[in-house]
Order: C-alpha cells, then structure tokens, then sequence
C-alpha cells in the first residue's frame, strides 16, 4: 500500500513538475499591449453603436416573436427557441455595450452565432410553414401564414452582433476589416440590405392593410431610399457628399422606428375595445415590436459611415 501510496505521489509530483513550469511561461508570455489612440476610441464607440443596434433589433425580436407564437399557443415547441436566443443576444449586445475593454469577447460571439443560425433555421421553418398550406405561396398565405421576413431581424440582430466583436478585435486598426474585406463597406452592405428587407415586409403588411392611412406608406418609402444612399456612400468612400445625405436620411429612418411604435399604438388603439381590450388587440392590431428594426439597422448603418469616413480619408 505505501508502495502504491508512494507511486501515486511521484506521479502527482511529476505532473506538478510538468504543470508548474507551463502555467509560469502562460502567465510570462507576452501579451498584446492595450490599444490607445485616436484609432481606437473611434472603432470602440462603432463597436459600441453597433451593440446597441443588435440590442434593439434582439428587443424587436424577443417581442414580436413572444406575442406572435403566444397567438400561435406555442403549438410546435421549436416557437420557444428564438425567444431564448433573442434573449441571449439582448443580455449579450447590453453586455458589449456597457463593456469598456476594446476586446472581443468569446461568449458574445457564440451567442450572437446562436442567433444568426437561429434566424436562419427560422426563416425556412416560416417558408416551410407557409409552403404547406392550401394554395401555397399565395398572398393569402403570405398575408396570413408565418410572416416570411420575421426570424431575418434575428438573423441581422446576430450578424451586426458579430461585426461589433470584430471590429472590437481589429481596434487598433486605422480601417478594421470583416472577413478581409474592409469593415465599412461590409457593414454598410449589411445595413442596407436588412433595411431593404424590413422595408419590403412593411409593404406586405401594409398592403395587407389597404393603405387605409396614408403614413402607411413611409416605411415603404423612406428606408429603401437610405438604403440606396449607404450604398453609395460606401460605393464612393471618398466622396464627403454621399456621406452626409445618407447620414441624416438614416437618422430619419432612426426616429421612424421609434415613431412607428406610436402609431401602431394608435392602431390598436382603434380597435374595438382599445387599450382597454388589451390582450385581445395587442395581439390582433399592428405588432407593436416590428417598427424598432428600422432603429436599430439605421445604427448599424450609422456606425458603418464612421468607418467609411476613414476610409475615405486613406483612400
């Protein structure tokens, strides 16, 4: 037994001899020096922007997800996934942007991967949902199935999430780049792309609602024109002009999102009952979450214009 006893412990020595040495030269080696400059603090506050704008969408998609498949009574249980990774992403984006280390940060990334792959997953479940039906893609179906464009917001929600860590990692940088290709252009390619889309949803469901109010129309109408000027301001990075007009048309598009709300406030409002029939209009009127994407996005496409702006001074 002390044979045995005496083994173990030369063993466990030998390990600690093996161990001891490699955790010192971890802890000794060098570590890359913290980022300063001018350089820095600007990707930290895109960093931060971006942050807040995949908050705002993960928000958007936490509500309109959990009121939409609370409707649906939560029939196929896969309905709670996106509510747990928009979730995630929510604590996740807040996280980032209260975090004042210019690093990225591994649980972040996983989780904002989480919800591009949840939204991605989602989006073929809602075509798979409406596909199935009587008729198929029809309007009606379009009108009244799975709304189509619904789990993208997610999917963008983790993809402006992601470019925020990346962006965060290439800090010292004068032009961060996503996946080799400069962060600007990228990120602006994003943007204008999720706000084309959101905007084409808006359409559907507006159209579903006949126009009834003329101010159903900006939605269709000012986000794709935003889009086209972040297109071509990231087309033309030097150019000072293309900057500015895109620039304060997404400012616009920023306070749509949050105009939206009251105006879908309104609408339910409207409704036989009103607010005080509540929990019947609020899930039958306009959905009270869907309009804050546009606020979101149009950060997102904000902090792009940052970095095209330096950008445009290096080229």
């Amino acid at each position: 037994m002390r044979m045995l006893e005496a083994r173990r412990g030369g063993r466990t020595g030998h390990l600690l001899d093996l161990a001891l040495p490699l955790a010192g030269a971890v802890l000794a080696a060098p570590r890359p020096p913290p980022r300063t400059g001018r350089e820095a603090r600007r990707t930290d506050r895109v960093a931060r922007h971006l942050h807040g704008g995949a908050a705002i969408l993960a928000l958007a998609v936490l509500a309109d997800s959990g009121l939409e498949h609370y409707r649906a009574m939560f029939f196929n249980r896969a309905m709670y996934v996106p509510l747990a990774a928009s979730s995630l992403t929510l604590a996740a984006s807040l996280h980032g942007l209260l975090d004042e280390r210019p690093l990225p940060h591994a649980a972040r990334d996983a989780v904002y991967g989480l919800a591009a792959a949840t939204g991605l997953v989602g989006n073929g479940f809602h075509l798979w949902n409406i596909g199935k039906r009587p008729g198929g893609f029809s309007w009606l179906n379009l009108f009244y199935g799975a709304p189509v464009g619904a789990p993208m917001a997610l999917l963008l929600a983790g993809a402006v999430g992601l470019a925020a860590e990346r962006v965060r990692e290439d800090a010292a940088a004068r032009r961060p780049r996503i996946l080799g290709q400069p962060a600007g252009r990228l990120l602006a390619g994003l943007a204008a792309t999720g706000l084309a889309g959101t905007s084409a949803e808006a359409a559907l469901f507006h159209f579903r609602g006949a126009y009834h109010d003329p101010f159903m129309f900006v939605p269709v109408a000012l986000p794709p024109v935003a889009a086209a000027l972040l297109a071509r301001a990231a087309a033309e990075p030097g150019r000072r002009r293309p900057r500015r007009l895109a620039r304060w048309w997404l400012r616009l598009t920023a306070l749509l999102g949050f105009a939206g709300v009251g105006f879908h406030a309104f609408g339910i409002h409207r409704n036989m009952g009103g607010w005080r029939n509540w929990s019947q209009n609020i899930l039958n009127g306009p959905p009270l979450p869907a309009p804050p994407s546009f606020t979101g996005l149009a950060l997102a496409g904000l902090a792009a214009l940052r970095l095209l702006e330096e950008e445009g001074r290096d080229g």
